[in-house]
C-alpha cells in the first residue's frame, strides 16, 4: 500500500515538473518587438483633442497608499446619479473630457487613469496582483460617492470590459447601471476580431504558459509583458506620448478583461447601455446584442452607423443614449 502511495505522488510530482518546464518554456520562447505603428485604430480624434485645455486632475489616494489621478466634473445637484467612466487600453481618461463635460448636467462624473496609465502611471503597464483595479476603482467609488447615491460604471474597449468584471466580481452589488462603449468581452468572443483590428498584439505562447503557472498558484512571473498595443507613430511623437501605454504585464492584462467565463460576468450586470459603431475596427458591432441577450435581458443597444472604435466616444448619438439612459436614475 505504502509503494503505491509513493508511485502515485513519484507520477504527480513529475507530472507537475514536466508541466511547469513547458510553461517555463512557453514564456521564454516569446519576447515583445518593435511594432509598426501604422495599423490598428483610427486616433485622429485623441489627437485633435490633445491642444484643448483638459479638466484638471486631483489626486484620490487608495488603499495602498496610491495617489490616482481623477478628473472631476459635479453636477451640483444633490439628486444627481455618480458616473464613472473607464478609459480604453494604451490611453487614459483624457479620452472623455468632452463627454464628460456634456454628461456632468445629468451625472457627477468621475473619469480616473488607471493604476499603469497617464502622467502618473506608478509602474506603467503593470500593477501589483490580478484583480487590484476592481479593488481601485471600489476605493475611487467609497471615497467619493455621496450616502445613497445611484452608481453608474461604464467604460470603452478595456473599460467596458473593466466594467463587466466589476459586475461578476465582489464588488458587482455597489452598481445600479452600466454603460458599455464598444466593450472587449475576451479574445475568443465572438464580438472580437482577430487581435481586436490590429491593434493589440498578443504573445500568446507567454500568455498560455504564464495561465498554467497561475493554475499552480505560481504568480512569480506575473510582471512580465503579453501584450502590446500597435499605438500609432503620430501619438508617440505627438504632445501627449509620454502619457500612452504600449505593453501590459499579465497580471494587468489579466484585470483589465472579464474572466474566462466572460458571459457569467455578463449576465452579472445591473441594467445596462450598450452603444457601438457599425464601422469599428476591433469588434463586431453586431454580434453584442446576440451574445450577451443570450445571457442578460438587462441591456439597451445602439449601434451607430459609420463610426469606427474610438469615435464612439464622441459620437453625439452617443451622448444623447447615455444622457436619455442617465434619466431613469
Amino acid at each position: 500500500m505504502r509503494g503505491m502511495v509513493l508511485a502515485i505522488l513519484k507520477f504527480l510530482a513529475i507530472s507537475v515538473a514536466i508541466t511547469g518546464a513547458i510553461a517555463l518554456i512557453l514564456i521564454a520562447s516569446e519576447r515583445p518587438g518593435r511594432l509598426s505603428g501604422t495599423a490598428g485604430l483610427d486616433f485622429s480624434g485623441p489627437l485633435s483633442a490633445a491642444g484643448t485645455p483638459a479638466q484638471p486632475q486631483e489626486t484620490v489616494p487608495l488603499r495602498d497608499g496610491f495617489g490616482m489621478q481623477v478628473r472631476s466634473y459635479d453636477s451640483g445637484r444633490e439628486s444627481a446619479p455618480l458616473l464613472v467612466l473607464v478609459h480604453g487600453s494604451g490611453w487614459h481618461g483624457l479620452q472623455f473630457d468632452a463627454l464628460a463635460r456634456r454628461l456632468s448636467a445629468r451625472a457627477d462624473v468621475l473619469v480616473p487613469d488607471l493604476r499603469g496609465h497617464g502622467a502618473q502611471p506608478g509602474k506603467r503597464g503593470d500593477l501589483a496582483y490580478i484583480g487590484q483595479f476592481e479593488d481601485d476603482l471600489a476605493d475611487l467609488i467609497n471615497a467619493r460617492r455621496k450616502p445613497g447615491q445611484k452608481l453608474i460604471l461604464g467604460g470603452h474597449s478595456s473599460g467596458g470590459g473593466l466594467v463587466v468584471r466589476f459586475a461578476g466580481g465582489p464588488y458587482g452589488d455597489m452598481l445600479d447601471g452600466a454603460v458599455l462603449l464598444a466593450p472587449f468581452l475576451k479574445h475568443n468572443a465572438p464580438t472580437t476580431r482577430p487581435n481586436s483590428g490590429g491593434w493589440a498584439q498578443p504573445l500568446t505562447r507567454r500568455i498560455i504558459g504564464l495561465s498554467i503557472l497561475n493554475t499552480f498558484r505560481i504568480t512569480a512571473l506575473n510582471h512580465l509583458t503579453v501584450m502590446q498595443f500597435n499605438m500609432p507613430q503620430a501619438v508617440l511623437d505627438g504632445p501627449l506620448g509620454d502619457t500612452a501605454t504600449t505593453a501590459y504585464s499579465y497580471r494587468l492584462n489579466t484585470s483589465y478583461a472579464p474572466r474566462g467565463d466572460y458571459l457569467a460576468d455578463v449576465a452579472a450586470l445591473p441594467p445596462f447601455l450598450l452603444v457601438a459603431g457599425e464601422a469599428d475596427e476591433a469588434f463586431d458591432a453586431a454580434a453584442y446584442q446576440p451574445v450577451m441577450q443570450a445571457v442578460t435581458d438587462k441591456g439597451r443597444y445602439l449601434l451607430v452607423p459609420d463610426t469606427g472604435h474610438l469615435a464612439i466616444v464622441d459620437a453625439p448619438e452617443t451622448a444623447n443614449a447615455i444622457e436619455g439612459f442617465l434619466d431613469d436614475f
